[in-house]
């Protein structure tokens, strides 16, 4: 997930904390086709990534940047217990990895949530709702074009249960508002719909999705990346 970490977004969207986007949004009015989950392959290999896929983004943060990483990482590591020796988004990344290895998958959202509860107290919160136009509540679209932690990671399990079900869950939670994180493993985007509800993670293509090859959970772990 590609992040600046901001809070509130234009129209009253929320931008999931570890996709840190350079985003586009867009506020459709008019109803549009309820899109669940990106699977653009059939889920019985796992994803080669070549070219520019294979090549990692050079991100500039600026300071406000890395004050906002610094301070989720800080905020994860110290839910988990776990510490990193790396700083930045690398270091997110690392703390965000050895919590993948240490605990279950309800466990990591469980825990994914406290930290996002004790990085954005709600307070902060409160104030955002669902925006309405002309009596009809209005979904946002958040489209991220490539998403910074899934990029980081190279792990769809990692995507999935550490950003995708926490951010959704954190979401309702916090503002009363459904979201939808529909991740797209060909090119990492991601699209986050606000005011649509989840397919149940049964119905949902995003956990029997094969893992990247180039996944070092899948590799040096024997983890089953697509596992709930």
């Amino acid at each position: 997930m590609d992040a600046k970490l901001s809070v509130v977004v234009q129209h009253h969207c929320h931008l999931s904390p570890l996709c840190h986007p350079r985003h586009k949004h867009r506020s459709d009015h008019s109803p549009s086709p309820c899109v669940v989950a990106v699977l653009s392959r059939s889920p019985d290999k796992s994803v080669e990534l070549s070219g520019t896929m294979a090549s990692r983004t050079v991100y500039k943060d600026n300071w406000f940047d890395r004050a906002a990483i610094n301070h989720l990482s800080q905020r994860l590591q110290e839910t988990t217990g776990l510490r990193s020796r790396k700083s930045g988004y690398d270091g997110l990344v690392e703390a965000a990895g050895v919590a993948y290895r240490k605990f279950n998958s309800s466990q990591q959202q469980d825990l994914i949530i406290q930290t996002l509860e004790k990085a954005f107290p709600r307070p902060i919160l409160s104030a955002v709702r669902e925006s309405e136009f002309d009596g009809t509540k209005e979904k946002n679209v958040v489209h991220i074009k490539k998403c910074r932690f899934l990029e980081g990671t190279n792990c769809v399990g990692m995507c999935t249960n550490l950003c995708k079900m926490s951010s959704q869950e954190f979401i309702k939670d916090s503002l009363g508002m459904p979201l939808n994180m529909v991740p797209n493993f060909d090119d990492m985007s991601c699209d986050m719909t606000f005011g649509q509800e989840p397919p149940l993670v049964i119905n949902d293509p995003a956990f029997v999705q094969p893992c990247y090859k180039i996944c070092k959970e899948n590799k040096k772990n024997h983890k089953n990346c697509t596992s709930q």
